[in-house]
């Protein structure tokens, strides 16, 4: 695995020259990503049916014709780290296939622009700051969900309770009816010793009485 990386004012390719007739095909699906202020990188991919060996990466800035070439064999990576970019800055790179062959043609261009070292930061920072409202918010859900447990728990006693009490007094109730059954016998008219009932202690026959003028 080796890499060649150079610059110059013409760049180290000779565009006007034709690949091989069995070289493999362009590059297709580029594109950019992970863009900081000085770095990113750029990924690929190939045609199902060729066999690749490497990849040649030209990069340069936006209407200036310094180019930096990276080259390398023996892989069969998809992708390439771009590093020492300037920040707010308009780049312009191609990809080419290498093969036992030779090399493919150029892919389409691909532009892209890094951000500012201060946008980049405010990005961080709201996305820290994001986190962190994530971070509440679920501690809140957490807080509310264990309130509506223990409010649950407690009024599931409250039923309990208010069940065992509701047995308790259903089942003094044959008792309380006995006592006052055993209370109203008690009560009644009672009866003489001999087995008859208590004679009242006044004759029952009318008393006349005459009083003489």
């Amino acid at each position: 695995m080796r890499w060649w990386i150079c610059a110059s004012q013409r760049g180290c390719s000779d565009s006007g020259a034709s690949p091989p007739p069995d070289s493999p095909s362009a590059p297709v699906n580029v594109t950019v990503r992970h863009l900081k202020a000085n770095s990113a990188v750029v990924s690929w991919d190939v045609l199902e049916d060729e066999v690749v060996i490497g990849f040649a990466i030209s990069q340069q800035k936006k209407d200036v014709r310094m180019l930096r070439f990276i080259q390398e064999v023996n892989t069969t990576t998809r992708s390439c780290a771009l590093w020492d970019l300037e920040e707010d800055t308009e780049y312009i790179v191609h990809v080419q296939a290498i093969s036992i062959q030779g090399q493919s043609p150029a892919s389409e261009p691909v532009l892209f622009k890094t951000p500012r070292e201060a946008e980049k930061m405010a990005s961080k920072n709201k996305d820290e700051v994001t986190m962190k409202e994530m971070g509440r918010n679920q501690q809140l859900r957490t807080g509310e969900v264990l309130i509506i447990v223990v409010v649950l728990f407690m009024w599931a006693g409250v039923i309990a309770l208010f069940c065992r009490q509701y047995d308790i007094i259903k089942d003094n109730e044959p008792n309380n009816n006995k006592e006052k059954t055993k209370s109203a016998s008690e009560t009644s008219t009672p009866e003489h010793q001999g087995g008859g009932l208590l004679r009242s202690k006044f004759s029952n026959k009318p008393s006349v009485n005459i009083i003489e003028a």
